[in-house]
């Protein structure tokens, strides 16, 4: 599966050139625009930054036609731009943009991140975009020591950064990394720098991310998060007074019932799950496993590194709630989840003496699910229209995996 992208182009003002003719890239991944850009330059010589989804002819991700908005990179219209092929209703300001979603955003972050550098003696040479949605954007930073890294040919690849930026809703996310750095280095990426609105200069990681994971790799990934989440049990409070989402008990509850009489007023099993919501989550506590920092996305493509020595990226999505949130994500649809999660629970047994952590997993099954539901209906409620097909599809999925759970 591949995705075929049609480009309209914008000049730094934000002012429309035209379209750039269809392409196949092979990627299917509607986020993913390292090869987008690198089609662009290979096609039709021009350099581009994606700017965002404009529309697809999927109402789901991923594959398919895609067009996004880009800003166009250097002086000029390309001869071979369509100028009437341009969606240029599509291009109109709206409240709920991201910062780096706007012509000349892009440009800003990269620039504020340069500086950054510059001022730990790196220099920037190369900046590679390679993701862009409304839940983030991402670029590769190669750089060299400003003094020129001695005698002898640039190795540019070295020493690289990254920089993230982020929508307001995951602004949390640069104090959950100052906070692992100073609780648990090694922990999470270095967090180099941060800025408003939502910018985060990070430290490289060696290593690729595990998506492939075996039970072995996902019961140690587990095991790094356990000790997170002993060790951020006793400092909660100072995570959220740094702005970590708190998610504890009725809050959750709250929230999930809200979402449920917005998408499924009339769902009798949602309902009975809702209405029995306090009393399931009471029966949890009395379970007396603590509440922590939960990573709220805990699966193994968001770990990165060496066995060993993995690191735990993307804590956008994390807050202060029940640690049996992230062992469900981690062993969701997998075949070993039985023996994953008793492993899980026998290291909370062991430094929580008298708790029960399978039968919190038991209770909290149905309600991870409708957590999931919340979290993305809550991207909906908080995202610019064009951009609804990434999420739009995952509200029902998961109300109908609560259901299937009760």
């Amino acid at each position: 599966m591949s995705r075929v992208v049609t480009l309209v182009l914008v000049d730094p003002t934000g002012a429309v050139l035209g379209a750039l003719p269809p392409y196949e890239v092979p990627m299917p991944w509607w986020q993913e625009v390292a090869d987008v850009v690198d089609g662009a330059r290979q096609h039709y010589g021009v350099d581009v930054t994606v700017l965002r989804l404009l529309r697809a002819s999927r109402d789901r991700p991923h594959g398919g036609e895609v067009v996004y908005a880009a800003e166009l990179r250097g002086p000029g219209t390309p001869s071979i731009v369509d100028a009437d092929g341009a969606d240029v209703a599509a291009l109109t300001p709206h409240a709920r943009r991201a910062p780096w979603a706007e012509a000349g955003g892009p440009g800003a972050t990269t620039a504020w991140a340069a500086d950054r550098l510059a001022a730990r003696g790196r220099l920037v040479v190369r900046t590679r975009q390679q993701r862009t949605w409304n839940l983030s954007a991402i670029w590769r930073v190669e750089t060299v020591s400003a003094d020129g890294g001695g005698p002898g040919p640039v190795d540019i690849t070295r020493d690289p950064a990254w920089i993230k930026q982020v929508p307001p809703f995951f602004a949390h996310e640069a104090a959950v990394l100052r906070w692992l750095g100073r609780a648990l280095p090694g922990a999470a990426p270095e967090l180099l720098d941060a800025a408003a609105p939502g910018r985060l200069l990070l430290a490289h990681v060696p290593g690729t991310e595990l998506y492939e994971a075996g039970a072995a790799e996902r019961d140690e990934l587990a095991a790094r998060m356990h000790r997170i989440q002993l060790r951020a049990a006793a400092d909660l409070d100072r995570l959220l007074a740094d702005g970590l989402p708190d998610l504890r008990g009725h809050r959750l509850a709250d929230r999930i019932r809200v979402v449920l009489a917005a998408y499924a007023p009339d769902d009798p099993a949602l309902t009975a799950l809702a209405d029995g919501l306090d009393a399931r989550l009471a029966a949890v506590a009395a379970c007396a496993l603590p509440d922590t920092l939960v990573h709220g996305d805990l699966h193994p493509g968001n770990a990165i590194g060496r066995p060993g020595a993995r690191v735990i990226i993307d804590w956008g999505d994390a807050f202060a709630g029940h640690p049996a949130f992230d062992i469900l994500r981690l062993t969701d649809g997998v075949p070993e989840a039985p023996e994953l999660i008793a492993s899980w629970a026998a290291r909370w047994r062991a430094d929580v003496p008298g708790s029960d952590p399978e039968h919190a997993v038991a209770l909290l099954a149905p309600v991870a699910a409708l957590r999931n539901a919340a979290v993305y209906a809550g991207f909906l409620d908080r995202i610019e229209p064009s951009e609804a097909p990434f999420h739009a599809a995952d509200v029902p999925f998961w109300l109908d995996a609560a259901r299937a759970l009760r």
